[in-house]
């Protein structure tokens, strides 16, 4: 069986966001929709799974919503429902970088479509900032790309305010393109960006999804896999299913040579979390990785707290 996955945001303003919550969890209920939709003030942010007709029904639901007639998604499959469950929660930000103020719905970059993007990245005035998390960066980047080292994107703007202060005092000010998973979060950074005085600031439309999905492989300047917020895991050209696994004790990333590692232990520790984890929480994750074999040999389908599934690209 196959399962169509779409990704989505939209900064729209919603005066009543806890209203819009309630209808969205109401309605894809009923159509079995799974996955995770942030929803604040500011707009909408998600990623959801479905059979066939229901992903038509589910979308065509967001873009009755008040603003959002013009909802634009990105579209995949899966073997298999990438998710546990539905969760449709209420948030202050749909992305959060925690700058009281910035708001792309007033200020945002130059958005740059995935065929133009290749040509803006490969101007030697260009700087290229991956707004993403390090452990996202490490499995796959573009050529050339600047990577901020941060472990949640809250720390962008701190990240952002030292590195401009460094390309200032080499006497540099040049063009800012940036990019993401899905666009949600260069989409604000530019918004950061821009309100800190910089004007030539760009990023790419529709994210590295788009990008992956549009660019043929032989033009492409991606290097490696893109991380995705979904059971998948991992994307490469065309998005197709990629090759890294996700450690459960860490969440992050875990490759093929990684998994011949002595310390990586399936749904427990992987070498990047094996030496770190407490006894508490190993006992724990042992437990729980107990608990879903036993689902599996009874046909069911175990949800863990603490299991993976939904997050969106919002960290």
């Amino acid at each position: 069986m196959s399962f169509r996955v779409s990704a989505f945001y939209k900064f729209v303003r919603f005066p009543d966001p806890d209203a819009i919550r309630g209808e969205i969890s109401s309605a894809f209920a009923d159509l079995g929709v799974r996955g995770t939709v942030l929803v604040a003030a500011e707009g909408l942010n998600g990623t959801i799974a479905a059979e066939g007709e229901a992903l038509d029904k589910a979308m065509a639901h967001l873009r009755a919503l008040p603003g959002c007639s013009d909802l634009e998604h990105k579209e995949s499959h899966a073997d298999k429902m990438p998710f546990w469950r539905l969760k449709v929660r209420l948030k202050q930000e749909i992305v959060t970088m925690g700058v009281p103020g910035t708001d792309p719905n007033d200020l945002v970059g130059t958005y740059v479509d995935p065929g133009d993007w290749n040509a803006l990245i490969s101007d030697p005035d260009t700087v290229v900032i991956d707004t993403r998390n390090d452990y996202e960066y490490e499995i796959g980047t573009f050529e050339g790309a600047v990577d901020p080292d941060t472990a949640t994107f809250r720390e962008f703007p701190g990240w952002f305010r030292e590195f401009r202060e460094k390309l200032e005092s080499e006497g540099r000010k040049p063009k800012v393109a940036m990019f993401c998973t899905g666009g949600i979060r260069c989409e604000k950074a530019t918004s950061f960006v821009k309100s800190e005085g910089i004007d030539e600031v760009f990023h790419l439309k529709g994210g590295i999804l788009k990008y992956l999905e549009t660019v043929p492989r032989d033009e492409s300047k991606w290097q490696g896999e893109c991380f995705v917020f979904d059971q998948r895991v991992s994307v490469g050209h065309g998005l197709e299913i990629g090759s890294y696994d996700l450690c459960h004790g860490c969440q992050r990333p875990v490759s093929e040579a990684e998994r011949q590692d002595p310390r990586y232990e399936k749904g427990i520790a992987c070498p990047a979390c094996h030496d770190t984890l407490t006894d508490e929480q190993r006992a724990r994750f042992t437990e729980r990785q107990k608990q879903m074999k036993l689902a599996r040999q009874r046909g069911e389908a175990h949800i863990g707290r603490t299991e993976k599934s939904g997050k969106t690209e919002a960290s």
